[in-house]
């Protein structure tokens, strides 16, 4: 196979596996969306969606939120991790939406990356997921996957990100992420990894990835 077929049997697998593909983190608003995506950082979805409840109950909105304290934030968020951070993000955030946005998540990628705790996958996602603009957001999943499909050099997420634009159509973006976030957890873990179970990796999968894994198997 070459580049363009391989590219083109990730699309039709993935289809044919995820034809429904729901946002993995709760929200019910691009606010709600922001603040479940900024405490997802270093943390996982199932952790993020059992805390969130709580925090939206208090403040679902920029201005409920700026009513509490960074230290009100910080306690009711504590369990997802790196609470400290996370809470004087959101505090701040809330306050900028306002100040600046009239309460409302403003719809560019330059004005999210600005706001404080806010990265480039943070926007990503909120631009894919909130607003339905292509964009093409990275986590470890994605990182490994395209490492192993040996669709990129895996030197760092930046360039991951770049080489699964150039390659993947633009339309398939915003449901391409998702679905191979869900095939990673899936079928491509990190650890526990049965490649017979992991049809991508075994029919286009990098070579040195496939020696590796049957190495170890043998071992």
């Amino acid at each position: 196979m070459n580049k363009k077929e391989k590219v083109q049997f990730v699309i039709d697998t993935l289809n044919e596996i995820y034809t429904e593909v729901p946002i993995p983190l709760d929200h019910k608003d691009p606010y709600t969306l922001l603040i479940a995506v900024l405490m997802s950082a270093q943390s996982t979805d199932v952790k993020v969606n059992q805390i969130t409840p709580l925090l939206f109950e208090r403040a679902d909105n920029p201005y409920a939120m700026i009513k509490l304290s960074a230290e009100e934030i910080r306690e009711i968020i504590k369990p997802v991790g790196l609470s400290p951070m996370k809470a004087k993000g959101i505090y701040g955030l809330s306050h900028i939406l306002i100040d600046k946005y009239n309460g409302e998540v403003p719809k560019s990628f330059e004005a999210l990356e600005s706001l404080p705790a806010v990265g480039h996958k943070t926007a990503s996602v909120v631009m894919s997921q909130a607003f339905g603009i292509p964009a093409f957001p990275v986590d470890t999943h994605i990182h490994r996957l395209m490492y192993r499909w040996n669709l990129t050099n895996g030197k760092n997420v930046v360039q991951t990100e770049k080489d699964a634009k150039r390659l993947f159509p633009r339309e398939h973006w915003n449901k391409l992420h998702l679905q191979i976030i869900y095939y990673g957890r899936q079928y491509s873990p990190a650890r526990a990894w049965n490649l017979e179970k992991d049809i991508i990796t075994k029919t286009i999968g990098r070579k040195q990835v496939l020696d590796e894994y049957y190495k170890r198997k043998l071992k």
